[in-house]
Order: structure tokens, then C-alpha cells, then sequence
């Protein structure tokens, strides 16, 4: 019972995130608000793509990556190590931000930054292992498909 007791109080007194899910179409729609349809010559079926695949489309999300240390955020798993800035970790912070701006349901920092992948690195999309992945080169029209764009 004083465990129950102390999960209940820890629930209670631990901050919540500040993001949420998204739909698929609102996703899209805000995308597209945001300028990412044909940016850097990538329809908006791309992004919300690569969205669910990097991040079910959460805009709190975040994944530690053991092979070097960095951690993934947002939406869009934006890197800590080339792009945004992490606690005191070694980073490029080609963005200019702190990672945390990337946690919120506010996601026009995520396409800011996410602009600034796809046209600062050599890969375009291709930065986004699951873009390659399950995106790439395939019939994307789903992602969009009765979203009234």
C-alpha cells in the first residue's frame, strides 16, 4: 500500500510532457502550413512518412542512441549531436536551439531545423534512416489520403 501510495504522489509531483500525438492529418496540415510541401523538392507525403516512422508522429518524443552517446527529439528524431543542444554534450547545434524546443506541440521549431537537415546535409532525407527506410522510393500517397490539403 506505501508503494501505491508513493507511485500515486511521484504521478502527481513529476512535470508531464509538454507534447502530444498528433493525427495523421493534422500532421499534414500543419506541415504543409509550415512550408515542408516540396521543400528541398520532397512532397508533403515524405514528411508525414518519415514523421510516423521516426516518431508515430509524438512530438515528445525522444530515443537515446547507445553507438555514440547522442539522443534523437521531437517529431521528427532531430540529433543532439549535429543539431540541436543537449545538456552539456558536444554538439554541432547547427540549429541554434536547445533540444527541449524540439519537445513541445508547437512543431514550427522541429520544421525549422528540419528544413535545415535536408538542405546542410548531403543526404537530404536520407539523413532520416527511416525515411530511407520505409519512405524512399515508394508510393506515399497514404499519408495524405483524405486530408482535404
Amino acid at each position: 500500500m506505501k508503494a501505491f501510495l508513493l507511485l500515486t504522489l511521484l504521478a502527481c509531483v513529476i512535470p508531464k510532457g509538454r507534447g502530444e500525438v498528433l493525427g495523421r492529418c493534422e500532421l499534414a496540415q500543419t506541415l504543409q502550413e509550415l512550408g515542408l510541401d516540396g521543400y528541398a523538392g520532397y512532397s508533403l507525403a515524405n514528411w508525414v512518412c518519415m514523421a510516423f516512422h521516426e516518431s508515430s508522429y509524438n512530438t515528445d518524443a525522444t530515443h537515446y542512441n547507445d553507438y555514440d552517446g547522442s539522443t534523437d527529439f521531437g517529431i521528427f528524431q532531430i540529433n543532439s549531436r549535429y543539431w540541436c543542444q543537449y545538456d552539456s554534450q558536444p554538439s554541432s547545434n547547427i540549429c541554434g536551439i536547445q533540444c527541449s524546443e524540439l519537445l513541445t506541440n508547437n512543431i514550427a521549431t522541429d520544421v525549422a531545423c528540419a528544413k535545415m537537415v535536408v538542405t546542410d546535409s548531403s543526404n537530404g532525407m536520407g539523413a532520416w534512416v527511416a525515411w530511407r527506410a520505409y519512405c524512399q522510393g515508394r508510393d506515399l500517397s497514404q499519408y495524405v489520403a483524405g486530408c482535404n490539403l
